[in-house]
């Protein structure tokens, strides 16, 4: 397992490497993994027997990124907007059917599934695009996902006490301690990407670890419900596309506003 993880790391990071210089293309990315983690989200839920609306709930969440890379002026403003029309076309939706049960739940995970894995995804590409955005870019990205390799390193090897059992049974309190510290570090190592104080670099590390584990039970809370181990099965040793970015889910929103609103 530990083997399959390198092998997939390196090629993960490698991709993102090779594409995050030019603008479009890790946008471009990034809404592949929207797509592939709508699917897998969706595909989760199916497993309740909800009436998932899997294929229109994917092709308005692609709908995000897509007009957040090609400039659509509208989602400088009102982004929600297509999460309202999704709204709208889904309650218009239930008008066809014989019967009204589950209607409330089937919309609502919906529009959860749509706002969860897109809108909050989308943020990464929103990044990218601020001035400076390429530091930035690899800061929430470093401080995140180093994060999960500190909570998975730590937890494996000192890994005693349970952190929340019934919701990830293998996450410990000395994982998640493990994951905190690293995600310091990564803040301070990210210091010449924002030239900020080590007291502010140490409030974003410990801040985005928070997020970023809050993220991972996140995910493990729905694949509980849903009772499987992982979201899917693409990235050996990984599983799903949502497995690896679940962490990101909350960071990147966070990270955006704070950047974008307290130090502009």
């Amino acid at each position: 397992m530990l083997t399959k993880r390198i092998f997939s790391s390196v090629i993960l990071i490698s991709l993102i490497i090779a594409s995050v210089f030019i603008k479009w293309v890790i946008g471009l990315v990034i809404t592949v993994f929207i797509i592939v983690g709508l699917y897998e989200f969706f595909t989760m839920l199916e497993k309740k027997e909800i009436k998932i609306y899997k294929y229109f709930g994917m092709g308005m969440g692609v709908i995000i990124p897509l007009s957040i890379l090609f400039r659509f002026k509208v989602t400088q403003i009102w982004e929600l907007l297509f999460i309202v029309l999704a709204l709208l076309f889904l309650v218009l939706m239930q008008f066809r059917r014989r019967q009204n049960y589950g209607v409330v739940v089937d919309i609502s995970t919906t529009i959860f599934g749509i706002i969860y894995v897109s809108w909050f995804l989308s943020f990464l590409i929103k990044i990218r695009y601020l001035p400076g955005g390429l530091g930035l870019f690899a800061m929430v990205l470093i401080v995140t996902k180093l994060g999960d390799i500190g909570a998975y390193l730590v937890g494996t090897c000192f890994g005693r006490k349970p952190l929340i059992p019934h919701i990830s049974p293998k996450k410990s309190v000395e994982g998640a301690i493990g994951g905190l510290i690293f995600s310091v570090l990564g803040a301070l190592a990210s210091r010449p990407f924002l030239d900020l104080s080590y007291c502010t670099l140490i409030f974003i590390g410990i801040f985005l670890g928070i997020l970023g584990q809050l993220g991972d039970l996140s995910e493990s809370l729905i694949k509980r419900d849903c009772q499987v181990k992982d979201s899917g099965n693409l990235i050996p040793g990984m599983g799903g596309v949502l497995d690896l970015v679940d962490s990101l889910l909350f960071t990147a929103p966070t990270f955006y506003f704070y950047i974008s609103t307290i130090l502009r």
